[in-house]
């Protein structure tokens, strides 16, 4: 089967399936989420190792912690939140109608597979979409195991079929249709920048996200102690392969030395000027990162690179003197490696962030340790990013596991790190609302909204995508375009003739309407 024809089956069956979906009402939905939540919570300590196993990346423990953040930690964390009731504004004479984006391509990550896999399946099914996962080759088995145990969740639970479904055999090619295709209604996009600008020139709606490369500023006034510890934990949690992982610790000289002993405590080995050389030399041997070292431990790296450290060494910080382009310690690492500096005081230690972000990362993160308010207000008027980590570790600070943001694995980096989103993708970045507006003159009266709601839980049996009547092997139809319209929830309990009946009523309507085109 071409890449042109497997895509165009998968993305037919999901339009369906959105259709269908998209007449669920909240009660339903609200039923399937958390049953999806609750099976991806189950299985967050399986997928962990798995993940591992096949891409040979970070830490399962720390997995582990995320699977469970992305499945039941995002629903708790949204709970209350309805994107599929109305909402009626009697003050300003306004009713809003969720819509949902319909189809979502969903291309996930080999550093953060299966909780990306989590994440952007639940954040699909609270907002009525069907999703289509799309995982890196190198870690397509732990993520298609992942997507295949969320879809059995969400049909058991009464979601339409063909809701979830994931490339078992991803390829640039099948990739590239699928993105390119009409049917596919919002690619979300989490990944390298090649991945995130194929995204973007393909034709259709796009959200992606900007690489990161993360400074933190230790100002004079914070507690060296506990921020050395946030430091080495954030950077040593996952192995870093989280975007918002730091990247170039900034210390202010007055401090400098007291929280380099901190530092050691906490398990970070600071090479000697040495060390730092030949860790530039294993790592950027050809001025760019080499990705052998993406989410390995630090003593790997060290003794890759022909450093000696000990087993439990859990970050290497490798000091260098000034924050230029053409110092490879001062570009993204992902890798429990931090590049470190300093700075005579606060105006310098900000300057030296400012041109970290420069170097890589605009718009994403920063991070700063300190007990001035004065002092964090410039850091992040400043430093061009959309999320300071006040105090916390970045890695869990800026992707919301450990602060109030919104917890995401798909981190905006706005206008100047040439993303579609400012904010941690979240739910309603994957619906828009139809408005009904009233005449704004006091004297024209607006109508009585109360109960009146268009979608209705399904009744009888779970919907199921309808097959060619000569289709022997199970194979969905092949159709040029299916109506975009919901099919109502009734034609469940018709039995199967009469939906074939009101499929074929649909697909004359609309060669009628192409007709009088």
């Amino acid at each position: 089967m071409t890449s042109t024809a497997q895509a165009g089956h998968m993305l037919e069956r999901a339009r369906w399936a959105a259709a269908a979906y998209a007449d669920y009402d909240a009660a339903a939905v609200t039923d399937i989420v958390n049953a999806v939540a609750d099976a991806a919570y189950a299985a967050a300590e399986r997928f962990a190792a798995e993940a591992v196993a096949e891409t040979g990346m970070g830490v399962v423990a720390d997995k582990v912690t995320k699977n469970r953040a992305c499945s039941r930690g995002i629903v708790d964390y949204y709970r209350g939140d309805d994107y599929v009731s109305p909402r009626v504004d009697e003050t300003r004479k306004i009713v809003e109608l969720p819509r949902p984006a319909g189809v979502v391509l969903a291309l996930t990550p080999t550093t953060n597979p299966v909780a990306t896999v989590y994440f952007k399946v639940i954040l699909a099914l609270m907002t009525r979409n069907a999703v289509v996962v799309a995982p890196h080759p190198r870690a397509k088995q732990c993520s298609a195991d992942a997507a295949r145990l969320l879809a059995e969740a969400a049909v058991a639970a009464g979601a339409p079929d063909g809701i979830v479904q994931v490339v078992e055999e991803p390829s640039i090619p099948l990739v590239q249709a699928l993105m390119a295709d009409e049917r596919t209604d919002v690619i979300v996009a989490t990944g390298g920048t090649g991945v995130v600008r194929a995204a973007y020139s393909s034709g259709n709606p796009a959200l992606g996200v900007g690489p990161g490369n993360v400074p933190v500023f230790v100002e004079a006034s914070a507690d060296i102690n506990a921020a050395a510890k946030r430091i080495v934990d954030s950077k040593a949690f996952d192995n870093s392969v989280l975007c918002t992982n730091e990247s170039v610790l900034i210390a202010e000289d007055a401090i400098a030395g007291k929280l380099n002993g901190a530092l050691t405590r906490a398990g970070a080995h600071i090479v000697d000027e040495d060390g730092a050389r030949r860790l530039r030399a294993y790592m950027f041997a050809d001025g760019h990162l080499n990705t052998d070292v993406v989410g390995r431990d630090a003593a790997w790296i060290a003794g890759q690179a022909g450093l000696r450290v000990t087993p439990k060494t859990r970050v290497l910080i490798a000091p260098f003197d000034d924050v230029i382009a053409e110092e490879m310690l001062a570009h993204e690492k992902l890798s429990p490696v931090l590049g470190m500096t300093t700075a005579a005081d606060a105006a310098r230690g900000i300057r030296a962030a400012r041109a970290v972000v420069r170097i890589g990362g605009a718009g994403h993160s920063a991070a700063i340790h300190s007990e001035n308010p004065s002092v964090i207000t410039d850091f992040a008027a400043q430093v061009p990013v959309l999320r300071v980590s006040v105090n916390v570790g970045n890695s869990t600070g800026s992707s919301g596991l450990d602060t109030n943001l919104a917890p995401s694995m798909t981190i905006g980096t706005g206008f100047v790190g040439r993303s579609s989103i400012g904010e941690n993708l979240q739910p309603q970045n994957l619906i828009n609302w139809a408005r009904i507006a009233y005449n704004s003159d006091s004297a024209v009266p607006m109508g009585n909204f109360a109960g009146i709601n268009p979608w209705q839980s399904p009744a009888g049996p779970v919907p199921e995508y309808p097959r060619a009547s000569n289709d022997r092997n199970g194979t969905p139809a092949q159709t040029r375009t299916a109506p975009r319209r919901s099919t109502p929830a009734r034609s469940t309990e018709l039995g199967l003739d009469a939906l074939r009946a009101e499929l074929r009523a649909l697909v004359a309507e609309e060669l009628a309407q192409l007709i009088k085109r």
